[in-house]
């Protein structure tokens, strides 16, 4: 039995602090786990910019309801789920996910879930377990699923190193030369025809 195990942000739609921080002009939003690999780190600092400049969750959620999913993403998406079981394994979280998730045609998620004040402060946020990734993947495992999976950052490295098959996807290119094991491609079609080989 195979599972897919896919990342969600720079995979299959764009990165949401990156539209965000677009959209309001701070620059210091655009940093993102391809940048930084402790996430603890990159959520405290977003949490602190946001205070700064007064933003919170509405402000973000209007940003992602202009954000469509990547150029044949949703296809990709189906042809894949036509295949296998695919689930959606994100370290972002259920207030920015859902409109997302309604135009990728619902597919099943794992993220985590921000903590809103009433005012629509975000105060922090809580992980749905430690190395989301990597735990969810060795989960499925321990009930009998062989996983593939593939990401484009760094906490994506945990799942693709544990499964047995792993491709980065449109990733940088510290990430690639760093580790030039893992099969990298930059095309839907590539990464569908990688997948299906594994399964």
């Amino acid at each position: 039995m195979n599972i897919v195990c896919l990342d969600l942000e720079g995979v299959l739609v764009p990165e949401i602090w990156i539209a965000f921080a677009e959209a309001t002009g701070i620059e210091e939003l655009k940093k993102t786990t391809r940048d930084e690999p402790d996430y603890d780190i990159l959520m405290k600092g977003r949490i602190k910019i946001l205070k700064e400049h007064g933003l919170g969750l509405k402000e973000i959620q209007d940003t992602i309801a202009t954000i469509d999913p990547l150029p044949g993403a949703k296809e990709f998406l189906d042809r894949l789920r036509e295949k296998t079981q695919v689930i959606i394994i994100s370290d972002t979280f259920t207030q920015f996910a859902s409109p997302l998730m309604k135009k990728l045609g619902w597919p099943t998620i794992f993220c985590n879930s921000l903590e809103v004040a009433e005012d629509g402060e975000i105060t922090g946020y809580k992980m749905r377990i430690e190395q989301s990734k990597l735990t969810t993947v060795k989960a499925l495992q321990s009930i009998g699923y062989d996983t593939i999976a593939s990401g484009d950052s760094f906490n994506d490295l945990g799942m693709i190193q544990a499964s047995k098959a792993g491709f980065l996807f449109r990733s940088t290119e510290q990430i690639k030369k760093d580790y030039p094991q893992y099969p990298a491609f930059e095309a839907y079609e590539d990464l569908y025809d990688a997948i299906v080989k594994a399964l």
